[in-house]
C-alpha cells in the first residue's frame, strides 16, 4: 500500500475540480462559497499527509481473508490539527464577522441617502398611449402563443424569462428562446433560433425574430451552460449574478451579468460593473458601471436594491432600536418603470408595523443605484390593488401589480384587471393619497375620465392637476372627423368649426353615433378643460340624430 497517498491526492484534486467545473466556482477565496471549498480541500490534502505521518497501512496475509489495518507510529506530530484549526477558525471569525453586528453603520449606510423629490415636476407626466399594460406574466402567455403559431419551432424550443426593457424608445419585454432537452441540444448545438419580443404597451403586437442564435443559455449543457462560460472565460475570480436578456439599438442579444464584490467580509454584497456577452458568439466584456454601453438598461440586481432598502430602514438609528423610531421597510412588491428614459426599481415605503399606509415611495436608477425618494403619504400598492377589485367584484377580476405615474400632477395607480386566464378586462386608476377615489374602464381613456370625474368629487368640484376643474359643453359643426384603432380600442379625432384651435379625442365606447358621424354634422360635446391643444370628450351627442328622432 505504498501507492495510497499519491492516489488520494489526486482523488481529492479531481473531486475539487469536478465540484468547481459543475457548479460554477468563483476561484477567489474571499467569496464564501469557495472559501468554504478550499477549506475543505486543503483538510482532505492535510489529513492525507497526517494519516502518512501517523503511521502506514498494512496487509496482513496470515489469515484466510487478507486484511487492511493501520499502524501507528510513535513521532506524530500535531501541527496538522493546529493547522486545521487554524484555517476553520479563520474561517468561521469572517463568517460571524460579516454580520450586522460588527458591521451595523455599513448595513445601513450601503444604499445611499434617498435624495427627496417633488412628484410633480421631477416624475414624468404620463403619456396614456405609452402606458405599459402588458406585464410579465401576460408577456409569457403571449409569447408562448406566439410560439405555438410555428410547431417545427414549438418542438424543439422552450421559453425563457421576459425581461423589460426600452429599446429605441419602445417598451417591449424581450423573451429568448431555449433548448428543450439534452437530445434537443445535441441537434442544435449552434443555439437556439431567435427570440420573441412582446410590447409592453400592446398586447397585439408580438413578434418572432429570427436570424439569431442562442447558443449560451442558463441550464445548457456542458461548456453552453450560460453561468459556467461566463464563470471560466470572464470573471473566474469575481462574483457574478442575475444575468438578463437584454437587447441593443440593432435587437442583436446579448447577456447581460451584473459582476459584484462582498465590502464586509462574506456580506454586504455591491454591483460593480456587468459581463456584456453575445449569445451567440461568447465573446464577452467586462465593463464597470461608470463605462457601460447606453443600451444597457440594469446593472443593479433587484434583490440587492430591496435589500439595502430594508436595511436602511431597519437600521436607521443602529442596531439598539427597540423603540422602532423612524424605521421603515419596503411595501409588499416592487416593479420596473422607466422615466425620463432611464430605467428604475420602484417600490412604497411603510413604516414598521404599518399596514395599508404608505409614508413615500423610492425609485432606484437600475445602473447607477441613485435612489429618489417621494414622500407621498398615501395607500399600498396593495391596497390600491384590492380597492379597483372591490369596483369589479361582481367580475371576480384580478389587478396586477400597479404602476405610479403622474396624472396632471396628481399620484396614481394604474392597472389592469383581469380575468381568470389572465386576459385584461378593464383598467383601473387609483388615487395614491385616498385609495377610495377609482376610476374603471374597458378602455384606459374610459378609465381615467371615470377616475378624474372621481377626483373632482373627492375634492368637492375643485381644480385637479392641469385641469381647470368643471366639465364643460360646447356645440359646434364638425369641421374634421377621423378613427384610429388599437388594441385599447377605437378613439375618434374630430375638429370643429367653431373651434378649430382644439383637436377633441372620443372613445369609441361613448357613443354608437361617432361611427355615423360625418362632416357637416352639428354635435354637443362634454369634456374637462386641459392645458392642451388636444382635449378629451367625456361624452358625445350627435345632433342630427337627435333632431331626427324628435322630427
Amino acid at each position: 500500500m505504498k501507492k495510497w497517498k499519491p492516489l488520494a491526492v489526486v482523488a481529492a484534486l479531481v473531486v475539487f475540480v469536478l465540484y468547481a467545473l459543475v457548479n460554477s466556482m468563483n476561484l477567489n477565496p474571499l467569496y464564501p462559497e469557495s472559501a468554504f471549498a478550499y477549506c475543505v480541500l486543503v483538510s482532505a490534502l492535510v489529513l492525507i499527509f497526517t494519516l502518512d505521518r501517523m503511521g502506514k497501512l498494512v496487509v496482513l496475509n496470515n489469515s484466510r481473508q487478507p486484511s487492511v489495518t493501520f499502524v501507528k507510529k510513535a513521532n506524530a506530530k500535531r501541527w496538522p490539527v493546529v493547522l486545521l484549526g487554524i484555517l476553520w477558525s479563520g474561517y468561521f471569525m469572517v463568517l460571524v464577522g460579516s454580520s450586522v453586528l460588527f458591521h451595523v453603520n455599513a448595513f445601513r449606510d450601503q444604499m445611499p441617502e434617498l435624495t427627496e423629490m417633488d412628484f410633480a415636476t421631477d416624475f414624468d407626466t404620463v403619456n396614456i398611449s405609452q402606458l405599459p399594460i402588458v406585464d410579465k406574466s401576460m408577456a409569457q402567455k403571449l409569447a408562448d402563443k406566439k410560439l405555438g403559431e410555428k410547431p417545427s419551432l414549438g418542438s424543439q424550443v422552450v421559453l425563457g424569462e421576459p425581461t423589460l426593457q426600452q429599446v429605441n424608445g419602445q417598451l417591449l419585454w424581450a423573451v429568448p428562446t431555449y433548448h428543450s432537452g439534452l437530445f434537443k441540444w445535441l441537434t442544435n448545438l449552434q443555439g437556439t433560433p431567435g427570440y420573441i419580443t412582446v410590447s409592453a404597451t400592446n398586447p397585439q403586437d408580438v413578434q418572432y425574430v429570427d436570424g439569431y442564435k442562442i447558443k449560451y443559455q442558463p441550464g445548457a449543457y456542458l461548456w453552453q451552460d450560460l453561468n459556467f462560460w461566463a464563470r471560466f472565460t470572464a470573471a473566474p475570480f469575481t462574483g457574478i449574478t442575475d444575468p438578463s436578456f437584454e437587447l441593443d439599438d440593432n435587437g442583436t442579444p446579448y447577456w447581460v451579468i451584473t459582476t459584484y464584490k462582498n465590502t464586509r467580509g462574506f456580506s454586504l454584497p455591491e454591483a460593480t460593473g456587468a459581463v456584456v456577452m453575445d449569445c451567440a458568439t461568447g465573446k464577452s466584456n467586462v465593463y464597470t458601471i461608470e463605462n457601460l454601453p447606453e443600451w444597457v438598461d440594469r446593472v443593479q440586481p433587484e434583490d440587492f436594491i430591496m435589500t439595502q432598502l430594508n436595511n436602511k430602514g431597519e437600521y436607521v438609528h443602529g442596531y439598539l432600536n427597540f423603540s422602532d423610531k423612524d424605521k421603515f421597510r419596503t411595501s409588499e412588491g416592487e416593479t420596473i418603470i422607466y422615466n425620463d428614459g432611464n430605467c428604475y426599481l420602484f417600490t412604497g415605503l411603510t413604516s414598521v408595523g404599518g399596514d395599508q399606509s404608505a409614508i413615500g415611495f423610492v425609485m432606484v436608477d437600475m445602473v447607477t443605484k441613485e435612489p429618489h425618494m417621494y414622500r407621498i403619504s398615501g395607500a399600498t400598492e396593495t391596497a390600491a390593488q384590492r380597492s379597483a377589485e372591490g369596483e369589479v367584484q361582481q367580475f371576480g377580476y384580478t389587478a396586477a401589480f400597479p404602476l405610479i405615474i403622474n396624472l396632471n400632477s396628481e399620484p396614481t395607480y394604474f392597472m389592469t384587471l383581469k380575468d381568470e386566464e389572465g386576459l385584461i378586462k378593464q383598467y383601473a386608476y387609483v388615487s395614491v393619497q385616498d385609495y377610495q377615489t377609482v376610476g374603471v374602464g374597458e378602455t384606459s381613456s374610459e378609465a381615467r375620465l371615470k377616475y378624474e370625474k372621481a377626483l373632482r368629487l373627492s375634492t368637492g368640484g375643485q381644480s385637479v392637476g392641469n385641469t381647470n376643474g368643471e366639465m364643460e359643453t360646447i356645440t359646434g359643426t364638425v369641421a374634421r372627423i377621423g378613427s384610429e384603432y388599437s388594441s385599447a380600442g377605437t378613439v375618434y379625432y374630430l375638429v370643429l368649426n367653431e373651434h378649430s384651435d382644439m383637436l377633441f379625442s372620443i372613445q369609441g365606447s361613448l357613443s354608437d353615433e361617432l361611427a355615423l358621424t360625418k362632416e357637416g354634422d352639428k354635435v354637443k360635446l362634454e369634456y374637462y378643460p386641459r392645458e392642451s391643444t388636444t382635449q378629451e370628450a367625456g361624452t358625445f351627442d350627435n345632433l342630427e340624430f337627435t333632431q331626427s328622432v324628435q322630427g
